[in-house]
């Protein structure tokens, strides 16, 4: 069960400046773009230690993923791969997969892992990079947008670029698959200001028990939701060590994510409520879209 606190943290951003904060991103010029592009890079250097710890449980959709890699065949390209949850996984299924992010942080976390794989190394592939501007050289029987990876791109303009890069990456027979929550359960929440305790974990580094706690704001209007994720790490002396990241995600309604689809020469295929395949409808956790080039 969820423990709910007071939020104590004052300077962090009131709701007010999220609306105004976000919509300059959204709205601004190229050092607008350049201020959001760091803040995700902090982002991911501050939390990318903890995120293979807090991540553990996080296998529901790994069997979905084999099932389409099977049916698809490869290679496979997991965009925004981070430390390769599903990059590793599927590898180890003897797939090919090729995995980009911009994060250096969350690649170097995979490289790590990367030498206890040996067996598999020559499966996997880690490139560093841009996906809108970088040359991978070679299409693809499968493309991921996994585990929310899509959130991170705010904008129609960059949303179109990335859909369009992934159009002119897949094969004419490939699939691309989108895995987002579903957004009414967030619009359907009322704002709150607790703080929320999700998971904790232990760190398989230091041995010290992590909470992980979060705040969240939503803008309804550019349906941007701000997460502040507070990490609270107890060491061997039994002192607190705090640790605070903050990121913004864009939701998604099918409605419009299958127009900007379409846009982008897709035809839509299915939709899944999960990643069991249990059908899309009110009230599902998940929005799993799989969509052909057209």
């Amino acid at each position: 069960m969820a423990l709910c606190l007071a939020n104590p943290f004052s300077f962090w951003a009131g709701r007010g400046k999220l609306l105004r904060t976000s919509r300059r991103w959204l709205r601004g010029g190229p050092h607008e773009a350049d201020e959001y592009t760091e803040s995700v890079t902090m982002f991911y250097a501050t939390i990318a230690r903890y995120y293979d710890a807090e991540h553990t449980d996080k296998t529901d959709d790994l069997i979905l993923y084999s099932e389409l890699a099977d049916e698809t065949g490869g290679p496979i390209l997991d965009v925004g791969c981070g430390t390769g949850r599903v990059m590793f996984h599927l590898a180890q299924e003897g797939h090919v997969v090729h995995g980009i992010d911009s994060e250096y942080a969350m690649l170097e976390r995979a490289k790590v892992k990367l030498n206890a794989f040996g067996h598999i190394r020559d499966k996997l592939r880690f490139h560093h990079g841009d996906v809108l501007t970088y040359d991978l050289g070679m299409r693809f029987k499968l493309a991921l947008l996994s585990y929310n990876a899509l959130m991170h791109f705010h904008t129609h303009e960059v949303q179109r670029a990335l859909l369009k890069r992934l159009h002119e990456a897949l094969e004419v027979d490939g699939l691309l698959v989108i895995d987002l929550p579903n957004a009414g359960d967030a619009f359907a929440s009322p704002d709150s200001d607790a703080i929320t305790l999700e998971r904790s974990f232990v760190d398989a580094e230091t041995g010290h028990l992590v909470m992980q706690q979060a705040t969240s704001s939503l803008d309804r209007v550019e349906q941007l939701m701000r997460v502040n994720w507070i990490y609270d790490e107890i060491t061997a002396d039994g002192t607190l060590k705090r640790t605070l990241a903050s990121v913004i995600f864009r939701h998604f309604f099918y409605s419009e994510l299958s127009l900007l689809l379409e846009m982008c020469g897709f035809r839509i295929e299915d939709v899944y409520g999960s990643a069991e395949r249990d059908p899309f409808e009110d009230g599902c956790e998940r929005m799993i879209i799989l969509a052909r080039p057209v």
